[in-house]
């Protein structure tokens, strides 16, 4: 094939379907056709013109189920397999990959913010890079990325059982945390500012319990923690005003997870700060064994695939869906690109 379709950002707001040359496969390469292709909050930011780490224009997609066309001979990868992405392209060099955190490598390169990404025909990426998942579904295969943040966040924190835990956010990436965060055996609690989203979490077992987001919040939340507040809080939602809110629901000697970013920077009182003794973590990306992790878990049955993607579209509808689902998300958790 010498040329191909892609779902390229031109610019904020400006999304088109492009016919480009098809990728070259270089050595340890292997090339695949994206099959299930996942809508992030990631993607919807770039088309929005709010994503800090972007140059257009950008083929976007990072969430990704693909089928192998062509690999490496004397690899045990082979024409016909299904495979999930690991779309974190690393260096393997730098400080942070020699300390085995390829995650926050200084020079990675992201599939679809960095450079090119899977909303296209084909794709051409290093071996490594491609993960096993046997038994699952192509749909299933395309939510691992997510997952797997969530799974990151939550081991990254070091959640232990029976721990109180508030997730802020009740998009697909604060499911995933609500979701790991209980399966490693803590109570979690969602904070959204829409109703139904928090009856959504609770129903697809990633929460207990919600808190809506109004002029309440404070009330609710000492209410749910006897004043304390929480001993683990998650943000998930990308947004600043919400980042910096969080702070105050954290207990003494509490941890503060920041798992979304935004451009801007965040502020907060150094004195609330040190008065608690909080611990801030950030949360990036996710390792080879949160892919693992979370593969484990959606073959055992733990985690209600099925029951995330809740919206579907094609390649070339996708350039009318994508404006649509980013401006109004009613009803909507994970929204798949299907590639047949």
């Amino acid at each position: 094939m010498t040329a191909m379709d892609a779902l390229v950002c031109a610019a904020p707001g400006q999304l088109v379907l492009e016919r480009r040359p098809a990728p070259e496969r270089h050595d340890g390469e292997v090339l695949v056709r994206p099959r299930r292709i996942g809508i992030c909050g990631t993607d919807y930011h770039i088309y929005e013109g709010k994503h800090p780490f972007l140059n257009y224009p950008r083929v976007m997609g990072h969430e990704l189920a693909v089928e192998v066309l062509q690999a490496p001979s004397g690899s045990n990868i082979a024409p016909g397999d299904i495979m999930v992405v690991n779309p974190y392209l690393s260096c393997g060099t730098c400080i942070a990959c020699r300390q085995g955190k390829p995650n926050c490598c200084t020079r990675i390169a992201v599939l679809g913010v960095h450079r090119d990404g899977g909303m296209a025909d084909l794709l051409s990426l290093p071996a490594t890079n491609l993960i096993r998942a046997e038994g699952l579904s192509l749909d299933a295969c395309a939510t691992v990325e997510f997952l797997a943040i969530g799974a990151h966040a939550v081991r990254r924190a070091q959640v232990v059982p029976n721990e109180h835990v508030l997730v802020i956010g009740a998009g697909p990436i604060g499911l995933g945390v609500a979701i790991f965060a209980q399966l490693a055996g803590a109570t979690v609690t969602i904070l959204d500012r829409d109703a139904g989203r928090i009856d959504s979490a609770i129903a697809l077992g990633g929460a207990s319990a919600g808190i809506l987001a109004n002029a309440d919040t404070d009330a609710s939340i000492a209410a749910a923690t006897n004043g304390d507040g929480f001993s683990l809080v998650f943000d998930a939602t990308g947004n600043r005003q919400s980042m910096e809110r969080g702070f105050d629901f954290v207990a003494h000697a509490g941890r503060y997870v920041l798992v979304s970013v935004v451009k801007d920077p965040i502020v907060f009182s150094d004195a609330d700060f040190h008065r608690k003794e909080m611990t801030l973590l950030g949360s990036r990306n996710a390792l080879v064994d949160d892919f693992e992790t979370v593969i484990a878990a959606i073959r055992a049955g733990a985690v209600p695939t099925g029951d995330l993607v809740t919206h579907r579209t094609t390649l070339r509808h996708a350039v009318r869906d994508l404006p649509q689902w980013a401006s109004t998300k009613a009803g909507l958790i994970k929204a798949l690109i299907e590639v047949e």
